[in-house]
């Protein structure tokens, strides 16, 4: 993932856990897991997602939203909750010294072996599963006012946070159990082991709620599918970015899976540092998959678990102390690159039009491109923002948008200053087909294909982009507008018509 990621994934993966639960003596009826943080390795503090411990509240799941209080006590939940904890090997562990040189196995029964520690892929084998009791199930209540209002109202039922898809056979109980559980999150305190040798103090840092702006990039790490098989899925990165926010609701388009809820998101820069937690990896909308994860800011999560640790009883006061403390550089500082990298990375830019961001792209000291549905007027003032150099914020204009009508997505930002030291990439004269973005939609059958879209060849724009920077004429542009009838039936994913050739799309 590049030098950069180095300091995010070391944290992520020593941070990273699973957690089950299950009913003591009752192995029939079966477990729950998630993914969970380790906040301290001693004395062994995590903290996990909140919905796997709803079948084990006294008082139902309507304990969660009867009041609004930010946090429950541990025993809140039956005396038949039984919890174990799961990581990967340390550097002070037995696993972690242990010899690194056994072939890599799925588990050891697979193989024939005898049983024993399941190994890693790497070889390197994982500590086995560690008894562990329940604190506190705490929540952010800003977290779930911003919920409320962003997903609740009219559209409620056409959206749908569950670890399923909606042809899954969930009843309505589970599902209003989950729902109720989004935005809970435990924290889990694991029993010690004798004479056991580990490192000391907090994994890492946090992140200050805000700190971390749009469009800054992220790695999330949670174990797909939980408990199942944690030999191979455990601490699965997945990078993205901070697609937006709303007070500690932030939403991110790093791919999560099932299992995943609890699961870290750190930062890359200006050092690594957990910026929240998953709280629901699937979102659905009109029975459609939306790209994006719901996660939970971390640094409320902790000031709650401070006050509740502190107001419980005396034993528990003194692992407030013990919780990672926030900090970090702001991000508004000029970020320290040894090299810009390469040209289509540096010349990469944040384009902010009221409300909406996107991505653009410099392809002239004082000019911007970028897609319509970022900036759809032109005249619209917008920010534009740049890593090199020094993090540069330079206001523009749109001087030109095509019309909703044109196949092509396309709008045109004049800066009211240069954007010095930005390497301009060079146009490519030619261009090669199969190109995978995003998210289509065919228009005939109302279906959306994952992972798939056009993009605009840059010899289409050459010719206007040319044109603008030597006469400042806008004609090469609006021809943009007026695009064919088989590139409009094409963009649209609809047949041609007959005397055109077929589409191998």
């Amino acid at each position: 993932m590049g030098r950069q990621w180095g300091p995010a994934m070391r944290a992520a993966e020593q941070a990273g856990c699973v957690v089950s639960a299950s009913r003591a003596g009752q192995p029939e009826a079966g477990s729950w897991s998630c993914s969970g943080v380790i906040l301290n390795r001693r004395p062994g503090l995590v903290l996990c997602h909140g919905g796997i411990f709803t079948p084990f509240l006294r008082a139902g799941s309507g304990a969660l939203t009867a009041a609004s209080a930010s946090f429950l006590p541990g025993d809140s939940c039956g005396d038949d909750l039984r919890l174990h904890v799961q990581w990967g090997p340390t550097a002070a562990s037995p696993a972690g010294r242990a010899e690194r040189g056994r072939p890599g196995l799925c588990t050891p029964q697979c193989a024939g072996l005898e049983p024993g520690p399941p190994a890693r892929p790497h070889g390197r084998p994982l500590q086995p599963p560690r008894p562990a009791e329940l604190l506190l199930l705490l929540s952010c209540p800003a977290f779930r006012g911003h919920f409320s209002y962003l997903f609740g109202g009219e559209e409620a039922e056409q959206w749908r946070f569950a670890n399923a898809t909606p042809d899954d056979e969930v009843s309505e109980e589970e599902e209003e159990d989950q729902l109720r559980a989004l935005g809970w999150f435990a924290l889990l305190r694991v029993r010690p082991e004798p004479k056991e040798v580990e490192e000391r103090g907090p994994v890492f840092a946090v992140a200050p709620l805000g700190d971390v702006p749009k469009g800054a990039p992220l790695l999330a790490c949670g174990s797909p599918f939980g408990a199942f098989c944690p030999d191979i899925f455990l601490n699965t990165l997945s990078r993205g970015v901070l697609s937006n926010s709303a007070g500690p609701l932030l939403l991110t388009d790093a791919r999560c899976l099932p299992g995943t809820e609890g699961g870290g998101v750190f930062t890359s820069r200006p050092s690594a540092a957990l910026v929240a937690l998953v709280a629901a990896p699937l979102c659905w909308k009109a029975r459609e998959w939306v790209g994006l994860t719901l996660l939970c800011a971390a640094a409320p999560l902790l000031s709650v678990a401070r006050a509740a640790l502190r107001g419980l009883h005396p034993d528990t006061a003194a692992l407030a102390t013990l919780l990672p403390p926030e900090m970090g550089a702001p991000w508004g500082l000029p970020l320290r690159y040894r090299d810009p990298g390469p040209p289509w990375v540096a010349a990469a830019v944040l384009v902010e039009c009221g409300s909406v961001w996107g991505s653009g792209v410099v392809v002239a000291p004082g000019l911007v491109v970028t897609c319509r549905h970022v900036a759809p007027r032109e005249t619209a003032r917008v920010l534009v923002r740049s890593t090199t150099p020094k993090s540069a914020v330079i206001w523009g204009h749109v001087v030109f948008a095509t019309q909703e009508t044109s196949p092509y997505d396309i709008a045109v930002v004049s800066l009211e200053e240069d954007l010095d030291g930005v390497p301009i990439p060079v146009p490519a004269e030619h261009f090669h087909e199969g190109i995978v973005a995003s998210n289509t939609r065919d228009n005939n059958t109302g279906a959306t294909y994952p992972h798939l879209n056009f993009s605009i060849p840059i010899t289409v724009l050459q010719p206007a982009l040319q044109q603008y920077s030597q006469t400042g004429d806008l004609g090469g542009f609006r021809q943009l507008d007026h695009a064919s009838v088989p590139v409009r039936v094409v963009w649209r994913l609809q047949r041609p018509p007959a005397e055109a050739l077929r589409s191998k799309l």
